[in-house]
């Protein structure tokens, strides 16, 4: 990847949809498939200064894998070359390179510029799990309505993998709202600085597996801070 000398850069936010196997790529993963693409479109990332130079590139809510999404935020800080002129409709132009390069299954919705020193803390996050008609029975609506008026919901939540060592965490505070629209449950997930619930946690608690979903779970709008 180019390396401009330009001191001068520009704070992209860039909406795009995920779809099919790409919802298997972790976090990491998921950086690179944006970095890559952005060095065969020929877009100058902006990199950090010292002996590891990284790009400034970030998706500021991790997508849990196996999630698919209509939702997700990268931003991207790119170099500016003073050497040449602005592009008129900039955005549009890096839109139609960037989406060129970019993986069946990864979807650009938007491109924009954010002023300098921007940040993007999610506070809300909405999940769809969509299931059979059957399971969406009286017996999962009274579930719902428990989880909904309960005080506290503790589940076991495993914090080192290595060593299998768990806590016990609330997380009733998460769980904004919970409701069906006939096929769907669908869940709102309040984020702050104390984090949030997982995913697993959330199907769980609505006793739902993979053998359940009729679809891959989605996430369908972040709302941010």
């Amino acid at each position: 990847m180019h390396i401009a000398a330009s001191n001068e850069t520009m704070l992209l936010v860039i909406e795009f949809k995920l779809r099919g196997t790409l919802r298997f790529l972790s976090h990491a993963e998921m950086l690179r498939v944006f970095q890559r693409a952005c060095v065969r479109a020929g877009i100058s990332v902006h990199y950090s200064q010292g002996f590891n130079p990284r790009p400034k590139m970030s998706l500021p809510l991790p997508r849990p894998v196996g999630v698919e999404s209509d939702d997700e935020l990268l931003c991207l800080r790119i170099a500016v070359d003073e050497d040449k002129p602005r592009v008129t409709n900039h955005e549009s132009s890096i839109k139609a390179e960037l989406s060129a390069q970019l993986p069946v299954g990864c979807e650009l919705n938007s491109v924009n510029t954010a002023q300098a020193g921007s940040s993007f803390q999610p506070r809300l996050a909405t999940y769809v799990f969509t299931v059979p008609p059957e399971y969406l029975n009286e017996g999962s609506r009274a579930r719902i309505e428990r989880l909904l008026v309960s005080e506290s919901l503790n589940v076991q939540r495993q914090i080192d993998k290595k060593n299998s060592k768990f806590k016990n965490v609330d997380v009733r505070k998460f769980l904004k709202s919970i409701k069906s629209d006939g096929r769907s449950i669908i869940v709102e997930c309040n984020i702050s600085s104390a984090g949030s619930i997982r995913i697993e946690e959330i199907m769980s608690l609505l006793e739902l597996d993979e053998s359940k979903l009729a679809s891959p779970i989605r996430r369908t709008n972040v709302q941010w801070q």
